[in-house]
This record gives C-alpha cells, structure tokens and sequence, in this order.
C-alpha cells in the first residue's frame, strides 16, 4: 500500500502513519525514508519511541537495536520510559544480558533522569530471583543523580530478602534508610512488616509497628489497616492473643485516631473462649474496620488484601460494612475478588459479580475485569463464556476487550479445536488492529487445513506474511497437503502464484 506523505512532516504525522502499519519492516521502511524526503525534518524521542515499541512488540530485536543505537547518533532528548520499554522487551525474551547492557550504555543518550529504567531492570533481576546482581545493580546506580528516588529500588531489595526469609536484613536496610536520605513509605513498612512476621521475628515487628505511630501514621489513615492487620493476626496464629488485643487498643486509639468507644471495651470473651486463632483473627478485623477513618481508601486497602489472602468471606463483610457507611466499593475490589473466587473454582460467582454486583453499584465492568477473569479461566478452558462476555463488552459504551484479551481468547479457542469461531474472532481483531503473535497463527492456520478450510487459511497466511511474520515449516506442510488433490490443483497454483508475490 503506497503512503500518501504530507506536504510537510513533523514527528507527531510520522507516528501516525508508522502506527497504521501492519507490517513493522514497512513501518521502520517508511520511519528511515522520511529525512531523506523531507531535508528539515529531524526525528524527536516520542516518534523514536513508538517505532521502537513497534519493533519491541513484533519481536523484531535486532532492528529495534540498531534502532535504539540510531537514536543515540542522533542525540535527540528521549525519554526513560524508551528504555523501560526496550528492557522489558529484552527480560520477556530471555535475553537479560542485552537488557543490563542497554541500560549501562543510557548514559551515552540524550536522556536526564532514567529512575524508571533503573527500577525497571532490579525488578526484573529480583523476579528472577538474581538477588547478587540486583544489589551490584543498586550500589553502582543508585547514587547517581540520574536516579531521582531510591526508594522503590530499597523496597524491591527488601522484598527480595523477605522471600528468601532475611527478613533481619531487610530491617536493616530499613533502619539505614535515613541515612541514605530516604523517607519509608507504606509499601516500605508493609514489605518488611510480612517478612518479619513471616519469619516469626514477632518483637522486631512490633516496634516497627510502634513506630508507625509517629511516622505514617500521625493523622490516622486507614490504609494502614492493612500493615497492622498482618502483625496481629501473626500474633494470634502465635497463640498469643492477649498481647494482640492490648496492640489492637494501641492501634485504635493511636495508629488509627479511633474514637473511644472503640478501644475502651476490647474484650476477648466478645469472640468464644479466646483461644480460637480463626474466630479471634476475625474478631480483630472488625474492630480494625470498624474503629479505622472511615472512608474508601481503608475500606478498599482492607477487602483487596483479604481478598488476595483468599478470605472471601471476611472481605465481604468489609464491603457490606462499606456499604453501610455509604461508600461505594471501587474497581479494584471487585478486581481482587473475581481473582480470589476463580482461584478456588468459583467461576459462576466471579461471573455473577461482574454481571450483577457491579451493576448494582453503578460501578461499569471494564475490560480489566474481564481480562482478570479470562487469565484465571485460560486454564479450566471455559472460553464459551469469556466469548459471550466479550460480545457483551462490545456493546457497552467505553468498554472494549484489549489486545491481551482477544489473543489469549484466540489462543484458547484454538487449543480447544474451534477454529471457525477462532477465525471469526481474529476477524473482529483485526478491525481493532490487535495483531496475534506468529504462533496464533500457526495454529489457526494448520487448524482451518485440518478442517478442510483452504480459503480462510490462505487468507490469515497472507495476513501474517503481510505483517513480515514467518509461517513454521509444519504449516506449509500443512497447506500443500489440503490443496493435493485433482479438485484443489488449479486453486493451488493460482494461490501459490500469489503468496509468492507477496
């Protein structure tokens, strides 16, 4: 397809037209083409980053390389998130050594401030559980001025050290974050805080938690619900509950401002004999939603979290209490527990949330929901319903399936033999411009042969090469064996006659 070029082009058109490309050789065709067409015309770091993006995403590596190192003999300012993008890139093909590469060589761009990038790669070492590389990472990096902020950078290091059960370490680091001119955050105190009560340091945690008293937590936010909800209920599976409650009045009266009436009268006799661990954990949450500043951010932070613990029921009498107090549960609650139930094989009510729940609060599903619904059925194979939900997604106004939605759908329909129903859907992803990766289309292709469908093959096979991706030997296999026969000859010659053009 020619392109029709501006009578003057900026890097704003440019992005543009690259984005409409199918094929991403065609696009970095066109990307290299415009300063030779248009003798004032420089590229800039935002249309720099979209081609690299597209490259990043059809897995074409090595142009996106040469792209990158284009960019950098250009010297024009760029981004950081260029390069989280490329790093991420690098990670999701095994190919970590390029990613660690590319982010020493930063200093050689046009680029102030690569935080993000930085954060981006630990992440990535700590994922994969590459804790020496990680801290060599930290200590070469993490003094410089390019790097605004260590304290994501501290946190992912601690988190690291809890996995591994260091939790003594990582309260270390913690303690030494003053002197590194850090301020903990909440992620900080609630990172260290499960370590600690992971590993059964119970005293260490209960002065971290005093120590959210004057720091944290001075004007009483109920966020931090979620960090004392983890000591406590750390000391009641220790058996020590007496000691969890007289916390729990500290908490009430000065973690979280409670009113008196809510820490005077803490008894255990309120929940059986007190010895139950379950009963009184339960008892404990109560007290800590109801005496807590009542308002969205605690109500949410408290459900989510029991939520990702599987305490479904629990959760629920938060958002009813929620409810009750007159605020209105968000997205994210509604996230956590179509998570929570599709991990226990709870499809029809994960269902049921979306469709009915959701509505009732006036809270519109969105596609997210649905795609946290579609990840957690990928594996029952369960693709009737998630093809129904998307049909009805369609029709609601400002909610439409993403791309990773539609193409673990055609992936699943594929595994389960519906090949007509994965072509049709292929086809609504093609109007959106959702390209499958190569393997999709292997298999729809291979599974359309198998069906005697050689028209629709040959269509998706000339949509792949169009998009510069490459078809595996088995599908050409799979192509000559459907079209030899007497009946299909004359159609294969004129057929291969057009896919050699191609």
């Amino acid at each position: 397809m020619s392109i029709r070029w501006p009578r003057v082009l900026n890097p704003t058109q440019l992005s543009q037209i690259i984005t409409t490309q199918k094929n991403p050789l065609k696009a970095l065709e066109i990307f290299n083409q415009a300063k030779s067409k248009y003798l004032k015309y420089s590229h800039n770091g935002p249309v720099y980053a979209t081609m690299i993006t597209i490259l990043g995403s059809s897995g074409r590596l090595k142009e996106m390389k040469d792209l990158i190192e284009q960019m950098k003999q250009d010297s024009c300012e760029c981004k950081d998130s260029i390069f989280v993008s490329a790093i991420k890139t690098y990670a999701k093909q095994g190919l970590l050594d390029e990613a660690i590469l590319l982010y020493k060589n930063i200093p050689q761009f046009n680029c102030v401030n690569w935080t993000q990038s930085f954060n981006t790669l630990l992440e990535i070492m700590v994922n994969e559980d590459k804790l020496e590389d990680a801290h060599r990472l930290f200590v070469e990096s993490s003094c410089g001025w390019e790097v605004k902020s260590r304290v994501c950078a501290l946190n992912l290091l601690m988190y690291a050290l809890c996995r591994k059960s260091r939790s003594d370490l990582a309260l270390q680091i913690f303690q030494e974050m003053d002197y590194q001119g850090c301020y903990p955050d909440r992620d900080s105190y609630l990172i260290v805080m499960k370590g600690l009560c992971k590993d059964k340091r119970l005293h260490e945690a209960t002065h971290l938690l005093y120590s959210m008293f004057w720091r944290i937590s001075l004007k009483g936010n109920g966020e931090d619900v979620v960090i004392y909800r983890t000591l406590l209920d750390a000391l009641c599976d220790d058996g020590k509950f007496d000691e969890a409650v007289e916390i729990l009045g500290k908490i009430l009266r000065k973690g979280l401002k409670a009113p008196k009436r809510c820490y005077t009268r803490l008894d255990l006799s309120q929940c059986g004999d007190g010895k139950d661990a379950e009963v009184t954990k339960r008892w404990i949450h109560e007290a800590l939603v109801r005496g807590s500043v009542p308002s969205t951010a605690s109500y949410n932070a408290m459900a989510v979290d029991l939520y990702e613990e599987g305490k479904i029921d629990e959760a629920d009498k938060v958002i009813i209490e929620m409810k009750n107090k007159g605020f209105k549960p968000k997205h994210s609650i509604f996230e956590a527990k179509v998570a929570a139930l599709c991990k226990v094989d709870k499809v029809d009510e994960a269902i049921e949330v979306i469709e009915k729940d959701m509505v009732e609060v006036n809270c519109l599903p969105n596609a997210r929901v649905y795609s946290i619904l579609l990840k957690n059925l990928r594996n029952v194979g369960n693709s009737t319903f998630v093809l129904e939900s998307l049909n009805k997604m369609s029709k609601k106004v400002g909610c439409t399936g993403d791309k990773e939605t539609y193409s673990i759908l055609l992936e699943m329909l594929c595994c389960e033999r519906r090949y007509l129903e994965a072509s049709q859907l292929l086809e609504q992803m093609s109007i959106k411009s959702y390209w499958p990766c190569a393997n999709s289309y292997n298999l729809l292709i291979e599974g359309l042969c198998s069906l005697g469908r050689q028209y629709e093959a040959v269509m998706w096979l000339e949509d792949m090469i169009s998009q510069g991706k490459l078809p595996e030997i088995s599908v050409w296999n799979s192509l000559a064996s459907s079209f030899c026969n007497s009946e299909m000859m004359k159609v294969s010659v004129e057929t291969f006659s057009r896919i050699r053009s191609l």
